[in-house]
């Protein structure tokens, strides 16, 4: 039974990787390509190679043919200088999302459904970085990626002190700005900006919107009370710890709650109903970990 289960979520995972693959590079052949609108990594470095070759020469080499390319190269490159830190998850990614730029532009011509349609650059890169972030975040939540300059940043930042994150941004931004080489258009160079603004807006609230949690401090007599009346009627735990007032010096107990973004009206107005004079303090937390929240990885 327990195989079964597992095996039945490994099938979910991989489901929900494709279908965010599928959004992802739908974005960008129907939205972003169609308004010459270029974004940031193997993608876009794809889909420049591809208006080039299409301009100087009049080859029509398919993005998703030179995205599974690079990709191979840059996995082949990855093996060679930072070992076997590569799973199957990141090797399907690359297949799945070289496979699905093919389906939608060789296969259906996406971008013709929208040819008529009435959107302009800047709202095709509203949609595009919208969707483009959704996709990835949800193949990120499933522990998938499309591989790409991820493999760059984890290479530099193995032999220089310098975060990934700082080397996919700044490799994002070359990328976009040659993208002027390609539509010779200063504006479709702002656009590529706003979607990588938007992605990221949007993956970050894919990844963490259903998972943010927030500290609630409460000052109040009936302290006591409001602890036992949320662990009563919302499930979550609550501290309570010794405080002195500065001015008075009169000891006080503080209410400590972590609790999770759905809790917390139920838990603000269990504070009011009890105390509508508590003095309350509330933080989104950056990460919890433990019991009834997120599980601690390294």
């Amino acid at each position: 039974m327990q195989i079964f289960k597992k095996g039945k979520q490994i099938v979910l995972s991989y489901v929900v990787i494709t279908l965010g693959l599928m959004l992802y590079t739908f974005a960008w052949s129907a939205f972003m390509l169609p308004a010459q609108i270029i974004g940031g990594g193997v993608s876009g470095i794809s889909a420049i190679l591809s208006a080039v070759a299409q301009a100087q020469w009049g080859w029509q080499l398919p993005i998703g043919v030179l995205n599974l390319i690079f990709n191979g190269v840059l996995v082949a490159i990855g093996f060679k200088m930072l070992g076997s830190k590569f799973g199957a998850n990141t090797i399907y990614g690359i297949v799945i999302s070289s496979v699905c730029f093919i389906f939608w532009q060789q296969g259906l011509h996406v971008e013709r459904w929208f040819a008529d349609s009435h959107f302009d650059p800047f709202m095709c890169a509203i949609i595009g970085g919208a969707l483009c972030g959704a996709g990835i975040g949800l193949s990120f939540i499933m522990g998938g990626n499309s591989g790409g300059t991820d493999i760059i940043a984890l290479i530099v930042s193995k032999y220089h002190n310098i975060s990934p994150g700082r080397v996919i941004m700044l490799l994002d931004v070359v990328i976009i700005g040659c993208s002027f080489f390609v539509s010779h258009r200063p504006g479709n160079v702002i656009y590529g900006y706003v979607v990588m603004g938007v992605m990221t807006y949007v993956l970050d609230l894919v990844l963490d919107g259903n998972k943010q949690s927030y500290q609630i401090m409460v000052f109040s007599h009936r302290n006591n009370e409001i602890g036992e009346a949320v662990t009563r009627e919302v499930g979550r735990g609550a501290t309570l710890l010794d405080g002195e007032g500065c001015y008075t010096h009169q000891g006080q107990k503080v209410l400590l709650m972590m609790v999770h973004r759905t809790d917390k009206p139920h838990v603000m107005q269990i504070i009011h109903r009890l105390d509508e004079n508590a003095f309350v303090s509330v933080s989104k937390a950056e990460g919890v970990y433990g019991r009834n929240f997120e599980k601690l990885k390294l």
